[in-house]
Formats: structure tokens, sequence, C-alpha cells
């Protein structure tokens, strides 16, 4: 049998959602974002070695004086009594003192900015950046990733290993947030919390993350660990007014729960219970995710021995007499074949090259208007 290597779809994380144009629901179109980001590293470049010679002619012409006017500044009347230097003292200070002001004042990032305008067209915004937001918690949730491992970019099958921020995770969960997913927004806060604490420097404050978090978990029913997260963030930050505003008001419901019956008590608990990952609105979810993560149904040894790979003909078509198509079979019922070597690396570069203008977001049939709408779990282009 031939080698499949079976490597982990990525899809959702680069199809992004986008309001405007829809660009960045495929992967086709992102590669046009990373040349842009190619472009201007290079632009950059260009324009750091530009400062880098106006500083260094500033710096020559800095050294130059500094030395003579040391040596003036010793014998100022000896200094000037020679001619020539009394000369070349008044046209420095009339004339290139102002030449040295000129280049100081030269603007050197013009090209630069300029560069960086034309390419803004085609920056993703926020929509965008929720989108990619959304891409990796559906990936999160489809392969049942946990946080850590997604954050350090062990991802199976992956080449080009990528970690996350203790701000990236912030970001992730305070998206979650923002839709009411306080599953994910606990699970993220508290990754950007653990990054933090292992002594990871970042623009984010604890106070911030401890904030969410709390909401978050009282939100997921867990009332005991709110309130220690609660006390952990006023402990930081003693004056945090929400934080102690939530602090009494999860005091004064365990107390209220506490002088109830015992039946009550039962009840309280059972409400109180954690709501864990929200259910999704499609039934059909767990089975793709598991088809997703190959738990699907398991082809048994006796049908794996009726697979074979041949040369394929196509019924001694002359197109195939000289040159057989290589054949794989997958699955039996129903059978799927896999075509091997069709074409080109070269083809199949000029058939992307083609279609990627043609590329449209991918759409679903309303079931009630049966008008044609995308659909945010939906999100590739065909």
């Amino acid at each position: 049998m031939m080698t499949i290597c079976l490597i982990l779809p990525l899809l959702g994380l680069f199809s992004l959602c986008c309001a405007h144009t829809d660009f960045f629901t495929s992967i086709g179109h992102m590669t046009d974002l990373l040349n842009t980001e190619k472009d201007l590293v290079l632009s950059l470049k260009d324009y750091i070695k530009a400062e880098e010679l106006k500083l260094a002619q500033i710096k020559t012409w800095a050294d130059k004086l500094d030395q003579l006017t040391d040596t003036a500044t010793k014998d100022p009347e000896g200094f000037l009594g020679h001619p020539v230097n009394a000369f070349k003292l008044v046209k420095r200070l009339n004339t290139e003192w102002v030449q040295l002001e000129n280049l100081v004042l030269k603007d050197m990032s013009d090209g630069f900015i300029s560069n960086l305008t034309v390419q803004r067209q085609y920056f993703p915004n926020d929509e965008d950046q929720t989108g990619a937001a959304k891409a990796l918690i559906r990936l999160q949730d489809t392969y049942n990733l946990d946080t850590d491992t997604l954050s350090k970019g062990n991802l199976p099958g992956v080449k080009h290993k990528s970690s996350l921020t203790a701000e990236d995770c912030f970001e992730l969960g305070k998206i979650a947030y923002t839709e009411a997913d306080y599953y994910h927004t606990e699970l993220w806060m508290e990754q950007a919390l653990q990054q933090l604490d292992s002594g990871e420097e970042s623009t984010i404050d604890k106070v911030l993350v401890l904030d969410y978090l709390s909401y978050a978990v009282y939100q997921q029913g867990d009332l005991d660990k709110a309130l220690m997260l609660t006390k952990r963030l006023l402990q930081l930050d003693p004056e945090h007014q929400r934080g102690n505003g939530n602090l009494r008001y999860f005091q004064y419901i365990m107390s209220k729960e506490e002088n109830k019956t015992d039946s009550t008590l039962s009840d309280g608990a059972e409400s109180r219970a954690r709501k864990g990952r929200p259910k999704d609105h499609l039934p059909e979810r767990q089975k793709y995710e598991k088809l997703c993560r190959g738990e699907g149904v398991k082809m048994t040894p006796r049908r794996q021995k009726k697979l074979f790979c041949r040369y394929y003909d196509g019924n001694r078509s002359p197109s195939f007499i000289l040159s057989p198509s290589k054949q794989e079979d997958e699955w039996d019922k129903p059978r799927i074949v896999r075509y091997h070597d069709i074409i080109s690396n070269e083809e199949i570069a000029k058939v992307k090259e083609l279609a990627k203008p043609r590329l449209r977001r991918a759409t679903i049939s309303n079931p009630v208007t049966g008008v044609l709408e995308t659909a945010h779990y939906r999100i590739s282009k065909r």
C-alpha cells in the first residue's frame, strides 16, 4: 500500500470571517498577506538603513566638531588669532550648521510610510481578528486540544511551530467573553494567568486577567473558585471597585445558601453545577468532530486486506494505455479511490493561480427560506 501521511487539517485556523470582502476565508488568499508582510519588512529595513546612514553622518560631524571646539576653547584668543580659523568659524555657523539642521530634520520614513499606506488596504480588520480567534477555538474543540498544547504550538502534523504569548491567550479569552462563551473564556484566561505566573513578560496585567477569569468562572457555576480568584485579585489591587463589589456579592450568595435547608442546598448545588462547553445548535457536530479526530468507523483488518493499489488504464482508454494512472483503494463501502500523480506540481500551481480570483465564500441553503447565505460555522471558500 502507498503510504498516506495524515496531517492535522488547519484550514479552520486560517479560515477567518471577514464582513467586507471575505478575503481571509481561504489559505490561498492568506498567502497574499504573507507576501504583503514580507514586502513591508524589506521596506522597513530600507528605512532603518537610511536612518543609520543619517545618524552616521551626524555622528561624524559631531565627533569632528567636538575635537575642534575642545581645542579652540582652551585658548580662544590664540585660536581666533589665526585668520583661517576665524573665517571657518563664521562659515560653519552661517552655512554648515544650517546644512546639519536640514539633515536632522530630513524625514527618512517617507518611502516606508508610503508603502505602508498602500498595503494597508489589504490589512485584516477587527472582524478578521475575531474570526481568526473563533477558528482557533473551533480547532481546539474539534481535536480536543488543551490550551497549554495550543499555546505551546504542539500541534501534530505542523511544520512551523509557533507559540502564543500571554497577551494572545488573553485576547482569545476576551473574544470568547464578548460572545458570552464563558467556558472558553475560563480556559484561555487561565492559560494567560499561568504564563504570567511563570514569569513571562507581558503588557497584560494579572489584575485584568483575574477580573475576566473570576466572572467567567462564576458564570460557569463554580462560586467557590470565583470567590478565591476575586480574593487573589484584591490582594494585587485592594481598591479594585468591581472586585470589591463581586467579593461582597459572592459572599452574600454563599451565606444565603448556607442558611437554606438541606433540600434547598441540594437544589442550589445542582443550579451551580459547572456548565461546561456550550451546546452546539448543529446536531451532527459531534459526529463531524469525531471523524476529524479519526474516531469514526474503523476499517477492520479483514476489510483492509481487500484494499489494493493498482495501475488503472481507464478500461483500456487510449489516454491511459501508455501512461496508466496510479490508483489506491481508500475505502470499500462506499468505494473511495485515490489517484496519485495525475498532474504535476507546476500544473497544480497554475490551476490555483487561475482559481484564486474566482474564490467566493461558501454558502448554505436556509432551511426556512431556501436562500443561499453564509454561516459562521462554514467559512471556507470555493
